[in-house]
């Protein structure tokens, strides 16, 4: 079904700026494929007497036969009128009100149709740069339509007459695999330089192209997102990398040079490498990052932003140890200047901090194994983690003395065949030099 709709739209030709009807047998998306609380959001809002579409990426992803992650709405009524409507709901936002509907764990958002201010308006605010600091100016459908990001976004479906209400060029784009921008793209990122990031994002998750056209002006003003909240960066960078696509993603920031305003340190230490170590420890950690999210299994931040931010933190140790800190003390000092800096540009909270801390830390002591250290560090929370971590060092190169090998043998082992592992290490490494004691106070006033 999929491959007759793109036929028939690649076959059309885009010759209207308006929004058109798409009837039932013209496009893919059905009912079933549609959260029963997205559908329950629109019926009341409908039979409320507003107009109430699905819209942007779930319908999206819906005609591409795939399956959205959320799902939003689009309507009429005002914040205050779906807040009325909902007693499971709030306003959220100041730059753009919206509203949360929360049924559970699933959460449908709900805007109301954008439009454009005029001068008299006072409810929208731009910066110098251009970048929209509030704008809570309302409009109709295709107001909205206008106001959406890009062309494949621009998607409204209503279970009224089961149409989707698009842009023909949208359909066209989503057929060819192109991500087009809506309006002038220089205007459009000014007005919020996180459209850069969506564009990337789009691109990498759909295996889409950016346009020509929406793709020139992002080298020029990606400096901007040194603007946006370090904390709204956070959850972008978020969704970049952690969608399933993150290698690909991560590739189209480097070719777009979106990475210098958003991890300006990993950025100065990938540059000025001689080698391609750091590109490879960063590439493995995204291709094993994908792999776990493409598997359903459990992926955190702290992870993905320990190994990104891992480049600048070892070359700042590095530093500091040439300068005569000893190693310990080094790394200790390096892992707070990192995190320090990186916090002006992208805020990463104390839970994931935290931790990305005891990962950079345990690479200090996974090579102390004499002992009772290995058990120590076995029964360690985050043990697991550093471990991972390490094998990574050494995937990419790093020259390590087959540490991760002797760790996955240990981890096999039984409680005895790791007792005789810790007795071989401490043989091959000679015995443990004994401290000498200081002498006592009697005796230096018997000398």
């Amino acid at each position: 079904m999929v491959v007759n709709w793109l036929k028939r739209w690649l076959k059309k030709p885009a010759t209207s700026d308006a929004l058109v009807s798409i009837s039932r047998d013209e496009h893919e998306v059905s009912r079933r494929g549609i959260s029963h609380n997205a559908l329950k959001v629109l019926y009341r809002l409908q039979n409320s007497g507003h107009e109430a579409y699905l819209v942007g990426g779930c319908v999206r992803d819906l005609q591409l036969d795939l399956s959205p992650k959320d799902f939003d709405v689009a309507t009429d009524a005002t914040p205050e009128q779906v807040r009325k409507l909902f007693s499971n709901s709030r306003i959220i936002g100041r730059r753009f009100r919206i509203v949360h509907v929360t049924f559970g764990r699933e959460i449908i958002e709900v805007t109301t149709f954008r439009g454009k201010a005029d001068e008299a308006d006072s409810d929208q605010k731009q910066s110098a740069e251009g970048m929209l600091l509030r704008d809570n100016v309302y409009g109709d459908l295709e107001d909205d339509a206008r106001r959406r990001d890009f062309t494949i976004n621009a998607m409204y479906y209503t279970p009224k007459d089961f149409s989707i209400k698009a842009y023909p060029i949208g359909m066209q784009d989503l057929a060819n695999k192109v991500i087009r921008i809506i309006g002038d793209a220089e205007t459009r990122y000014r007005e919020d330089p996180v459209r850069m990031l969506r564009a990337v994002r789009f691109a990498g998750k759909l295996g889409f192209d950016i346009e020509p056209k929406t793709a020139k002006p992002i080298y020029e003003v990606a400096p901007l997102l040194t603007h946006i909240a370090p904390a709204r960066l956070f959850d972008e960078v978020v969704k970049l990398l952690m969608s399933g696509n993150g290698l690909k993603t991560w590739q189209l920031m480097q070719q777009y040079g979106l990475l210098e305003p958003l991890l300006p340190q990993t950025y100065e230490v990938l540059k000025a490498s001689q080698d391609d170590y750091y590109q490879r420890f960063i590439d493995q950690a995204l291709t094993n990052t994908d792999a776990r999210i493409n598997a359903r299994k459990a992926v955190t931040p702290a992870f993905l932003y320990a190994a990104l931010l891992w480049p600048a933190v070892r070359e700042q140790a590095l530093h500091n140890i040439t300068m005569g800190t000893p190693e310990v003390p080094a790394w200790q000092k390096a892992m707070g200047q990192v995190l320090s800096r990186q916090v002006k540009t992208v805020a990463i909270p104390k839970r994931f901090s935290i931790p990305m801390k005891e990962i950079w830390e345990l690479q200090l002591r996974l090579p102390k194994r004499r002992g009772l250290r290995a058990e120590q560090l076995l029964a360690h929370p985050r043990f697991r983690a550093a471990y991972d971590f390490l094998l990574l060092r050494e995937s990419a190169g790093e020259q390590l003395e087959d540490l991760g090998k002797w760790w996955t043998d240990y981890q096999e082992r039984n409680p005895d065949q790791r007792a005789n592992m810790r007795t071989v290490l401490g043989q091959q490494n000679g015995p443990k030099k004994r401290r000498r004691r200081k002498p006592s106070n009697t005796k230096k006033q018997a000398d």
